[in-house]
């Protein structure tokens, strides 16, 4: 009897083996502003679609790079089955992407590209024509022409610098009697970059306008408008939401809103790592697009799926 005994323990051994759901690991730039809390939703739901377990982990700032260096280098270590990483630094983490390539661990990119190709996807909005809408918002609201500001997010940052960059250089070319007069980083932070923005109001008093690239900047240029008691009275297109901006939006403070789908953006990045590991080749690169959204729009149903973060598992 002792034969069979361990024939029928091996064959159980490797059935377990058989059904131990694979691992990715989804790592943001930070896990501290909604936009992350709705991309975390995406991730999951993915996970449970795929039966997959999802290792949600990344640093509390956008600004901790070597945080999310080691985050990226404890999964690589950890033998995941695969990687979803937004990288906070486009530069910082080629050498964790290339060491867990290397190692066989397939690695998609999401929401904010890196120099290099040496990934499976690049699943994100496709942010310079998102910079783009915002500036001819923008320029839309002033007429199309007068002094306009932009509260930038962090250096670094590919995407958001995808989208300072569109909205530059259109109103550059587009906008001749526009003129960007200030141009000061937020820093990922709320508070600083209502300090920023203080300091903007305080030297352009002629300002007609407003860009912020990014959920952090976008409130704290919110906080600055509604204490110098200029809310509508400056034309300000913000970009990404929250609970807070959605009411400014409605309110007047905000005059139009260029909003993402993270919770998409989540799920394909988990999606795309699952049909690599299933033998299927995913596109290099995936672009979804931003939409602008004005006060009148906050009730209509599609818009209120997008902007809200109790987004359920079965949407896709």
């Amino acid at each position: 009897m002792p034969v069979p005994l361990l024939l029928v323990g091996l064959l159980l051994a490797a059935g377990c083996s058989r059904e131990k759901r694979r691992v990715i690991a989804v790592i943001p730039k930070s896990t501290s502003h909604l936009f992350w809390v709705a991309t975390e939703a995406g991730a999951r739901a993915a996970g449970q679609r795929f039966n997959v377990e999802i290792l949600w982990n990344g640093p509390a700032s956008e600004t901790d790079y070597s945080r999310q260096i080691q985050i990226v280098d404890s999964m690589i270590s950890r033998r995941v089955d695969g990687i979803a990483l937004a990288a906070a630094d486009r530069q910082g983490l080629v050498g964790s992407v290339d060491r867990a390539v290397a190692q066989g661990i397939p690695v998609t990119i999401f929401d904010s590209g890196l120099d290099s190709e040496n990934y499976l996807t690049f699943v994100a909005t496709n942010n310079y024509e998102a910079g783009r809408m915002a500036a001819r918002e923008l320029a839309g609201l002033v007429g199309g022409k007068g002094l306009i500001a932009v509260v930038l997010h962090v250096p670094g940052s590919r995407s958001s610098m995808d989208r300072e960059k569109g909205f530059e250089e259109a109103i550059a070319r587009e906008f001749p009697d526009i003129r960007i007069v200030a141009q000061q980083f937020g820093m990922s932070d709320r508070a600083k970059a209502m300090a920023v923005t203080e300091n903007i109001l305080t030297a352009n008093p002629d300002l007609a306008g407003l860009f912020a690239s990014a959920e952090p900047s976008s409130m704290g240029a919110a906080l600055a408008l509604k204490s110098r008691g200029l809310s509508g009275k400056i034309k300000f297109v913000s970009f990404d939401s929250s609970a807070s901006l959605v009411e400014d939006l409605r309110g007047g403070v905000i005059s139009a809103m260029v909003v993402q789908d993270p919770f998409r953006i989540g799920f394909e990045a988990v999606k795309t790592l699952v049909d690599k590991m299933e033998g299927k080749t995913p596109p290099k690169r995936m672009d979804l697009h931003a939409r602008i959204v004005h006060a009148g729009d906050l009730d209509q149903p599609d818009v209120r799926r997008l902007l809200s973060p109790e987004v359920k598992n079965n949407r896709q």
